[in-house]
């Protein structure tokens, strides 16, 4: 019994509407709570999601008590349905930078890039689990095929307060833009081949191996339709909350569908929001959703960590001939020599210069929403001890990621010379655009302080809470010309 069951019980409470509520708000208060600690450590949310998740529960395994945890199994298994929502928030907001003008001027070297840096990876995960570890096939293939993905917020969170800007950086976040989708690819072909292995000598017939991929096919197509509604639906004269009310309708509608079918909604809503930015060019949307969406986030994220087996990694249960944890381990390592390697080798190819070449890797170690979100729909499908496994691994090694990650992350700015900390870089005299004659040079400085500041003030503003701030004014707006045009109605009814 959790440990609001308890205290419910013992105030004789039996209702589980007010269960399930308090629980929701005992994740979001303590979700923030852990962001407090990870703030001053200048690690990503997710890391303190998280890990409040692993306190909630998994850590009371380890404790002699008659507690499983703050959280009750049922509240936890009843928000499942929260992992195909995230994922379609992150797989819609991700289209926003598939522009097709942008993808044009960045040419095929991105793209070969991305192949080079996510196969690479996923190769060298496979042969390590599959031939060095012992570890069966569908699992190596699903690990494999999720070794891919690269978390994009923990490297735009850094090229943010970096304020890191060039050719490095535009490469950067093009390759975390398309290597999420050649991750689902991935993903898709390997979880095919996995059930179809996992179900016998019969296994490679057109239910199990291509039925799948079929269905995954149906939900792009629906997914770019959906694209296209949206478009239709969301006109110039339609006011900023219903934009919201439309487009949360339809991501939820898509994830209902791809529910029924038994797929992710991931490449589906990818192409929903690609098609969206591309016929509207309107970003303002995906900041508004961005704005929406972090309680869902953490949820999701919380949710995940209590999830986590915490009791199989300490009990160094086996997987293949190895313990779990030592498995994790070498994920972790052996990815980040993949992703390196693989950007190194790809920049070499496709003949980038050479601080590109040999620091485009350090801005691709994180790993966390997609590859969670992933884990969990593999989890379902391979069931038992290897998807508990597949989870706990993926958990373990995305806490340590968002640890590492933002740090690798901002070495690579700082050594492909994307941001100085240098104030005549920062600010060159001829910038200044004043008379310097006869100015000290403490003068000097102080105008390029000055100039520091203000362009920072600039800089520093959240587009997305601009964007949600614009939306309550029109809203509000709207209510008082409504109220004007019924004052105005009573007005004239009296005149009569």
């Amino acid at each position: 019994m959790s440990l609001i069951e308890k205290i419910l019980d013992k105030l004789n409470i039996t209702s589980s509407v007010s269960l399930v509520i308090i629980s929701v708000a005992i994740i979001l208060f303590f979700g923030f709570l852990g962001t407090r600690i990870t703030k001053k450590l200048k690690l990503p949310n997710v890391t303190a999601y998280i890990i409040v998740g692993v306190l909630l529960v998994p850590i009371w395994t380890l404790i002699p008590v008659d507690i499983t945890g703050i959280i009750p199994d049922k509240v936890i298994n009843g928000m499942d349905f929260l992992t195909d929502i995230a994922l379609a928030f992150i797989a819609f907001s991700a289209s926003e930078y598939f522009k097709i003008k942008n993808l044009r001027e960045a040419g095929a070297s991105v793209i070969v890039i991305t192949l080079f840096e996510a196969l690479l990876a996923s190769i060298l995960i496979f042969v390590v689990c599959f031939f060095l570890l012992g570890i069966s096939v569908t699992f190596s293939l699903v690990l494999a095929a999720l070794a891919s993905a690269t978390a994009p917020a923990s490297t735009i969170m850094t090229i943010r307060q970096t304020r890191a800007k060039g050719e490095y950086v535009n490469i950067l976040l093009e390759v975390v833009a398309l290597d999420d989708v050649v991750s689902l690819v991935l993903y898709t072909i390997a979880i095919s081949v996995a059930t179809g292995v996992k179900n016998g000598a019969n296994a490679f017939n057109y239910e199990l191996v291509v039925l799948p991929i079929i269905k995954n096919l149906i939900c792009l197509i629906i997914g770019f339709g959906m694209g296209f509604l949206l478009k239709l639906l969301i006109s110039a004269k339609r006011t900023t909350d219903n934009r919201l009310i439309i487009v949360i309708a339809l991501i939820f509608a898509f994830c209902g569908i791809c529910s029924l079918m038994d797929q992710s909604p991931l490449l589906g809503c990818m192409a929903m929001g690609m098609v969206y930015i591309n016929l509207s060019d309107d970003d303002k949307l995906f900041k508004q959703l961005a704005y929406f969406s972090p309680p869902i986030m953490l949820c999701f994220f919380v949710r995940s960590g209590m999830k986590f087996n915490l009791k199989a990694f300490t009990d160094s249960s086996l997987i293949g001939l190895v313990p779990l944890f030592l498995v994790a381990i070498l994920y972790f390592i052996i990815r980040i020599v993949g992703k390196y390697s693989g950007a190194y080798l790809g920049s070499l190819v496709t003949k980038k210069d050479k601080k590109i070449r040999n620091y485009l890797g350090l801005g691709l170690v994180p790993q966390a929403g997609v590859a969670i979100g992933l884990a969990y729909m593999g989890a379902r499908i391979l069931g038992g001890v290897e998807g508990d496994n597949l989870q706990t691994i993926i958990l373990a090694s995305s806490v340590l990621y968002e640890l590492v990650g933002p740090g690798l992350s901002k070495l690579g700015l700082y050594l492909s010379k994307s941001y100085t900390k240098d104030l005549d870089e920062l600010v060159k005299e001829e910038d200044l655009k004043v008379n310097l004659e006869g100015k000290t040079p403490v003068e000097v400085l102080t105008l390029k302080i000055n100039q520091i500041r203000e362009k920072y003030k600039a800089e520093n503003i959240n587009p997305e809470e601009e964007a949600f701030n614009e939306a309550i004014d029109d809203y509000y707006l709207g209510i008082e010309d409504e109220s004007r045009r019924d004052y105005g109605n009573f007005i004239n009814r009296r005149r009569r």
